[in-house]
């Protein structure tokens, strides 16, 4: 790193000590845009990059609520306000034990530029609790969703901050938050996204970020005179993201080849048809069952269960083409990246925001391995969610083709900047640096432009 940018993060480094999945969002972020202000000294890039870093707000807050048994319940509560320069702040909510200050501080830093490679006018936050809706019951999950609310309502609005759902907050999770908000306010807006259809949700936002995840993977192929016809694909997790990442690759005529959730992982030679989908999309989404039922069903498939300690994942160590991270952060270590390479994989877009390792993604650099980080690879969730907003506001809405087309193109003009920031200011098909230089290009610009606020 250059002066310059070494002393921003060793001062990051001593502001915020102990938020290891912060520090490793911002290092990549450095490194990439490292070569941007020695190639521009003219423009004082360098000065955004301290204020890009620091939140514009950061709300914590404690979360009290009462369960089934009639016991007091406390969860702590967050809001990033990461970024404003390009709109409102926009980002999800993720309700799940793991939250803490460090993974939404990540989440948010990540989400300005995911935000503003969409081109959509959107800044960038995240937010979520420490609660974690598996094993609660409906009652219990309104509850809780209503005491977050409640504080959260002070501060977020249609024209100052958006939250959408994540980890944890599904359809059901939303329509509670957004039931409070309107009884706090009295008012009916767009203030959350990936509402239902009833409530002024759009077509297409639940299968967003999966259907968006391929078509920037095989817009990608396209530019190497490629498709995904064909490919063999590896899948991680199995919530929406990873169900409609099966179901366009499916579309497309690819072959997925595994699913998996936090007690193993599923590996189906013969691949994961119409038919299979269809049972991991009821077992998860109705039954809110684990992925070990699959091999009753369908047993000639492969289970391998996961304790947490292993020194990789048997998920990456599968023969394939492509692979499409799709779980959570860091799923992806040095060994993990290395089998991915040694098995033939040549292209791994990531569903998941930041699920490769630092060490991991070195691996894919060396390999040159088309590697599409989860800021711009997953952005078809919240450019959906961006164009949920301008269905509120306009008070209509869009047919599912119309929003799907949309969503296509946003994704391949999001390959179009990427590969294009990287031919000029890295090399070619380093989708890390390209993603990272043409989202921060943006919002660098609007911030100097308003006087480096």
């Amino acid at each position: 790193m250059h002066k310059e940018i070494e002393s921003v993060y060793n001062n990051m480094l001593q502001k915020d000590p102990n938020q290891p999945e912060f520090h490793q969002a911002v290092k990549v972020f450095l490194n990439s845009v490292d070569s941007l202000v020695a190639d521009e000294p003219k423009i004082i890039y360098h000065k955004i990059l301290d204020r890009i870093i620091e939140p514009e707000r950061t709300i914590i807050f404690r979360v009290p609520w009462i369960d089934d048994n009639g016991k007091l319940q406390i969860n702590r509560g967050f809001r990033i306000q990461q970024n404003s320069a390009l709109g409102p702040y926009k980002g999800g909510l993720r309700f799940h034990p793991s939250v803490n200050l460090s993974i939404l501080r990540f989440l948010a830093f990540e989400q300005v530029f995911k935000n503003s490679l969409t081109g959509l006018p959107m800044g960038g936050g995240k937010g979520g609790a420490d609660f974690n809706p598996k094993g609660k019951s409906d009652n219990e999950v309104m509850k809780f969703c209503q005491s977050f609310m409640t504080e959260l309502s002070k501060h977020i609005g249609p024209n100052t901050d958006i939250p959408a759902g994540d980890m944890g907050v599904g359809g059901r999770e939303i329509g509670y938050l957004f039931g409070q908000y309107k009884r706090i306010q009295n008012e009916v807006t767009g203030v959350l996204t990936g509402k239902g259809l009833s409530f002024g949700g759009s077509l297409i936002r639940p299968e967003a970020t999966g259907y968006g995840l391929i078509y920037l993977a095989d817009a990608v192929l396209h530019g190497e005179k490629d498709t995904i016809k064909g490919k063999r694909c590896i899948i991680s997790g199995s919530g929406n993201v990873a169900q409609y990442t099966i179901q366009k690759i499916l579309q497309l005529g690819g072959i997925p080849l595994t699913i998996s959730d936090s007690n193993g992982v599923i590996i189906d030679e013969a691949g994961i048809n119409e038919e299979k989908l269809s049972f991991i999309m009821n077992l998860k989404n109705v039954k809110r069952g684990r992925i070990s039922e699959y091999i009753k069903a369908f047993p000639t498939a492969k289970y391998v269960a996961r304790t947490g300690s292993e020194e990789y994942n048997e998920i990456w160590n599968t023969n394939a083409d492509c692979a499409f991270p799709c779980a959570v952060q860091n799923e992806i270590n040095e060994l993990d990246a290395k089998h991915l390479v040694a098995n033939g994989v040549f292209l791994v877009a990531e569903g998941a925001n930041m699920p490769t390792t630092f060490e991991g993604q070195q691996i894919f650099k060396k390999a040159n391995t088309l590697y599409i980080p989860g800021k711009a690879a997953n952005a078809g969730g919240v450019a959906v969610s961006g164009l949920e907003m301008s269905q509120n506001s306009e008070r209509l809405s869009w047919t599912k083709e119309n929003v799907d087309a949309k969503l296509k193109d946003i994704m391949e003009n999001i390959y179009k900047n990427i590969s294009e920031a990287a031919d000029q200011y890295s090399t070619h098909n380093n989708f890390t640096d390209g993603a990272n230089i043409a989202g921060f290009l943006k919002v660098a610009e609007a911030m100097i432009a308003q006087g480096y606020v």
